[in-house]
């Protein structure tokens, strides 16, 4: 078993959240057919732990949630705080932005279904909202091979002040921007009615031939959830 130590220390490293004990063990057999007992991991563990409480490492190996993760150190922890907020309230893509606005008029709808409506792959845009949790998993859908249903999660509905998907503005009640090549006047006179919209959703756009979601150009939404 060699590099035995550095292997558990990578695998612990790498892993998102706390790594128990049992899946630590089941990786490096499966991998390797390493047949490594608990106690021989654990007294591992421990000389990683004192490894890492040198002043000279701003990390440290702790136990948490029945498992074994690498965390800051306290004495850092307001740096890492602070640009963890400034990466909070970074403004999302113009793709993230198009897929969000989807799926809260369409939801639930699954992957293949908001990129049938947007025409290109949306797994990066998906990522990144959950990331940012402004959208959950919801379920699973009927069709072949139960895809994943994503709906919009309730840090959305408390960013834009809503208390359902009820309350998002009408596509009908939205003002009209000026469009480049040309808007009906019968249909300004029509549909540019003043109305008390959320934060960030005062601007769709949108032409004579695009009165639903179904047919809304995708280059037209202009939705910042992050505007104040």
């Amino acid at each position: 078993m060699q590099l035995l130590e550095q292997h558990i220390e990578a695998l612990i490293f790498t892993a998102e959240s706390s790594v128990a004990a049992d899946d630590i063990i089941s990786c490096l057999n499966t991998t390797y057919g390493w047949e490594l007992k608990k106690d021989e991991l654990k007294e591992i563990v421990e000389r990683l732990k004192y490894k890492y409480k040198d002043e000279i490492y701003s990390f440290e190996l702790v136990e948490i949630a029945e498992g074994y993760q690498f965390l800051s150190k306290k004495e850092y922890h307001s740096a890492v705080n602070t640009l963890l907020q400034i990466k909070a309230k970074r403004r999302l893509s113009t793709a993230a932005l198009e897929t969000l606005a989807i799926i809260a008029y369409k939801q639930p709808l699954s992957k293949s279904e908001i990129e049938h409506i947007r025409g290109v792959n949306c797994d990066y845009s998906i990522q990144k909202l959950l990331e940012k949790e402004l959208i959950v998993i919801n379920g699973k859908g009927d069709g072949p091979g139960r895809p994943l249903l994503y709906a919009t999660s309730k840090s959305f509905m408390d960013h834009f002040g809503l208390k359902s998907v009820k309350d998002l503005p009408k596509l009908k009640d939205l003002h009209i921007l000026d469009n480049e090549i040309g808007t009906p006047f019968d249909l300004v006179d029509q549909m540019d009615i003043p109305v008390d919209l959320p934060p960030g959703f005062e601007s769709l756009n949108f032409s004579s031939e695009n009165e639903s979601l179904d047919n809304l150009s995708t280059d037209e939404w202009n939705i910042d959830p992050y505007a104040q």
